[in-house]
């Protein structure tokens, strides 16, 4: 029989109100901060209120607690998306769908100061990507922008995502990102966009324009290359032949009429 492990004297995790939650919202703070390393297990159990011993109790290690503050903000984010990538939906209300929570994430949150730290933590991140935070990125973004992918490629009428439709996946993305991590910088560039009556609705509906935009681009220019090659280049003749018919007509001076 194992011997009950006892907790040091003090306040422990399991008496400590929200000490899990309490734990993850101090750690983001710290680690985006000062980084994984320079960040004592000591100073983020003294922010939040709890033991010492409490990392171990909850999450077992300070590796497993970064993970986590890394991880779940992005996998509520994936859990608000819904079911996006629905065969079922048209195309306008799955993006619509994928883009409303980083639009709204930001605009009326009553935890902006979390909120920041979280973007500023995955800031970090991305200019160095730690193993913990590429773990993460496998097991929440990399389904969430497959599933993306597949949107684009069913409604291009493909069987999978090749290249050139990550690419468009990864536009908006971008886009979406934007809206999210740039919030700050567009109120200073131009703070209408974001201030005026309704705004995360009209921002919403512009932002899936944009994304059908792209989509009936990449539908057109599949299109123009499956056409057969001497297709394609008696239209090239002909709209050459045309600019060059255009080109003479503007050069021709007009001559008066003899009175």
């Amino acid at each position: 029989m194992k011997p009950t492990t006892r907790l040091p004297a003090g306040p422990t995790p399991l008496r400590a109100p929200n000490a899990r939650e309490q734990l993850i919202r101090h750690a983001t703070a710290i680690f985006a901060a000062k980084g994984y390393a320079a960040a004592s297990t000591r100073e983020i159990c003294d922010a939040a209120g709890v033991n010492v011993a409490a990392i171990h109790y909850y999450f077992g290690d300070k590796e497993r607690l970064y993970r986590e503050t890394l991880r779940r903000p992005i996998a509520e984010m994936m859990e608000a998306f819904g079911r996006f990538d629905d065969p079922a939906l048209a195309f306008g209300d799955a993006i619509r769908m994928f883009f409303a929570p980083f639009v709204h994430m930001a605009s009326n949150s009553p935890d902006a100061g979390y909120d920041a730290q979280v973007m500023r933590l995955h800031l970090r991140e991305v200019l160095e990507p730690s193993g913990a935070f590429r773990d993460v990125v496998e097991q929440t973004i990399a389904p969430a922008h497959a599933a993306l992918s597949g949107v684009i490629a069913r409604h291009c009428g493909l069987d999978r995502a090749d290249d050139d439709i990550h690419q468009i996946a990864f536009a908006l993305g971008a886009m979406a990102n934007d809206y999210c991590m740039s919030r700050e910088l567009m109120k200073m560039l131009a703070p209408g966009v974001l201030d005026r009556p309704a705004a995360n609705e009209r921002i919403l509906d512009r932002l899936v324009r944009y994304a059908r935009a792209l989509l009936d681009d990449e539908i057109a220019r599949r299109k123009e290359a499956a056409r057969p090659a001497r297709a394609r280049s008696k239209l090239s003749d002909t709209r050459l032949l045309g600019a060059r018919h255009d080109q003479a007509r503007s050069q021709t001076p007009v001559r008066r009429r003899a009175r």
